[in-house]
């Protein structure tokens, strides 16, 4: 297993998230609270928790690689609940958090799935709807289209007669401007 080193939130590298997260605590005491702000950062393969922005060492890191990641409405009752997800993998321990909003938790969930396919494939994964539609400029199947479509592109092209001195055309092969 490769041992993560504790850095401080400057040092965490290629940072692809970070902000105010709730953390529910392992131990919680009678006085002490369940739920404690901490500055999360999420980098390409860890998750980084720190008492603020500005701690030089983590209260806690782990790789969230073999993760899973999904909201968690049931972690809380009160009106903070749709703002909860939680981190799972079987043998290790279960990582629960709080965003500030339900849409925050959204996105922390969204960033950490991305990562994790990433993670678990040799290629970057991208939604169907970014994927570019590969097509042919002329279908040389369709004679009639081809034809109009040439037609089209010589109606659009300069008259050479008409052209001033000022030469902001582009010269088409086989044409010649006559400059005097």
């Amino acid at each position: 297993l490769e041992e993560i080193v504790p850095k401080p939130v400057q040092d965490t590298g290629n940072i692809l998230k970070q902000g105010y997260l709730e953390k529910r605590s392992r131990e919680h005491s009678f006085f002490g609270s369940e739920w404690q702000k901490r500055w999360c950062v999420l980098n390409r393969r860890t998750f980084y928790y720190y008492a603020n922005e500005k701690s030089k060492q983590p209260k806690g890191t782990f790789s969230i690689e073999h993760y899973s990641v999904r909201l968690a409405f049931h972690l809380r009752k009160d009106s903070r609940r749709r703002c909860c997800f939680e981190l799972t993998c079987p043998g290790k321990r279960t990582y629960e958090f709080t965003a500030p909003s339900p849409a925050e938790a959204e996105d922390w969930v969204d960033q950490i799935q991305f990562l994790l396919k990433d993670l678990s494939s040799l290629t970057i994964p991208c939604d169907e709807e970014d994927e570019e539609e590969l097509y042919n400029d002329v279908d040389s199947s369709d004679s009639v289209n081809t034809a109009s479509h040439n037609t089209t592109l010589n109606q659009d092209e300069p008259n050479t007669d008409e052209m001033e001195e000022d030469d902001i055309y582009e010269v088409l092969p086989g044409k010649q401007l006559n400059k005097q």
